[in-house]
């Protein structure tokens, strides 16, 4: 899926690539971008309005009849292997076998039922877990980036002493193509970068990237559907996109095994050489105005 089918076509037409049209919402087009295939990468996913006849579907529907559309297809044209880059999910409590009340996030329950479909459909897939990827389109990076830049006072929610473990766009993309061909084989893998950080870290370590000084506020309560349209105002995004990442904010989101990177054959960066490399990526497309 891209926002100008046309430029990816010519863009692959350049590379030696046949570029095939196809809407999984719809399952118009997959049987013939499907067909001859043995490793399909589905890389769809979105929390924003749809558009055409996807607009008729909340995210959370729209996420499973695209997903099920294209299993489907995967299936009937025998591809043997579906590679997915989904995202973390809570992890189990302690008592009783129940997820934590982060499970509650429409975001991660959606990424997780995707997950399921895939698996189901062609068993030999991969689904790869991620939390915030860092990268120059990583929107969820972007956002923070914008935070950062616009708020000369970081005023950070009850979420910000929640840990993750953000990984490079450069380590995630490696792990996909090895994902292709390697010995892994129908499983999860929950991946993550070397460094452990509250998302408060995050935020100072990007504004010290930026050479910004931001003090913070750091807030008891989270507020988050009022805090998650406000930041979206700040950061110029849809409040569609940054509630539902919000709502997801209820504890730590780490990977169970920290052994993907290994199994896959994928040295880690760190994040502050993650950081450095997708601001200068941006930057060689549009400027910063902070740096």
């Amino acid at each position: 899926m891209t926002r100008d089918p046309a430029r990816l076509g010519a863009a692959a037409a350049r590379r030696g690539v046949r570029a095939v049209r196809a809407d999984a919402v719809t399952g118009e087009g997959l049987e013939q971008a499907l067909a001859g295939v043995e490793v399909a990468y589905y890389l769809i996913h979105s929390m924003e309005p749809g558009a055409g006849t996807g607009s008729i579907y909340a995210f959370e529907e729209r996420e499973r009849v695209a997903s099920q559309n294209f299993a489907a297809a995967a299936r009937a044209a025998g591809v043997r292997r579906i590679v997915y880059l989904g995202g973390l999910v809570p992890r189990w409590s302690s008592s009783g076998g129940k997820r934590t009340s982060a499970a509650t996030s429409r975001h991660l329950a959606s990424r997780e039922a995707v997950e399921g479909v895939l698996l189901a459909a062609v068993p030999d897939s991969i689904v790869l877990r991620a939390s915030i990827v860092i990268g120059a389109r990583s929107r969820s990076f972007r956002l923070l980036v914008r935070l950062v830049e616009r708020m000369p006072v970081l005023a950070l929610p009850a979420w910000q002493r929640y840990r993750t473990q953000p990984i490079d766009e450069r380590d995630v993309v490696a792990m996909l193509r090895n994902a292709a061909a390697g010995p892994v084989s129908g499983e999860v893998l929950e991946v993550g970068g070397p460094d452990i950080l509250s998302y408060g870290e995050m935020l100072e370590r990007i504004a010290d990237a930026m050479l910004l000084g931001r003090p913070s506020l750091r807030l008891r309560v989270s507020m988050t559907p009022v805090a998650g349209r406000i930041a979206a105002a700040i950061a110029a995004e849809r409040p569609e996109l940054v509630v539902p990442l919000m709502e997801g904010l209820q504890g730590d989101l780490l990977p169970r095994e920290d052994h993907a990177a290994e199994r896959l054959g994928v040295t880690l960066h760190s994040f502050d050489s993650a950081v450095e490399h997708a601001l200068a990526e941006w930057e060689r497309a549009e400027p910063l105005a902070a740096r």
